[in-house]
């Protein structure tokens, strides 16, 4: 039987499917330490929120940071945070890009939704 992933916070059910957790070792710009990374998600039980933020990295007096923009993945049920949403998935082309030019930073990529693993809670039975 698949595992049934919960919201450690209320005990809400995610309908998060192992079908769709990617392996713990595919390599991700954002990491994968302490984190299940998800390919599909169902957006009824969560609450999506946008979020800009910028890391101060004072390198030079020019220099103000680091953007971040990301998405936030909470609860519907009672809100807990349980983590994020990035684009550094799969491509979502295949093939060569435009000018016939291999993969790059500028492919759209599928979004991949990283879950903290503190956040859920994965029954044993």
């Amino acid at each position: 039987m698949a595992p049934v992933y919960r919201c450690a916070e209320c005990g809400a059910d995610l309908n998060l499917s192992s079908a769709h957790l990617f392996p713990p070792d595919a390599y991700f710009e954002a990491g994968n330490k302490g984190t299940l990374s998800f390919s599909w998600v169902d957006d009824s039980k969560l609450r999506f929120s946008k979020e800009d933020k910028i890391r101060p990295f004072f390198e030079t007096v020019n220099y103000w940071g680091i953007q971040r923009k990301r998405t936030r993945m909470q609860c519907n049920a009672c809100g807990r945070l349980l983590g994020y949403v990035y684009d550094d998935g799969p491509p979502l082309m295949q093939g060569h890009g435009q000018l016939g030019f291999g993969p790059s930073q500028a492919i759209p990529r599928c979004p991949r939704y990283r879950f903290k693993t503190k956040a859920l809670t994965i029954p044993t039975s």
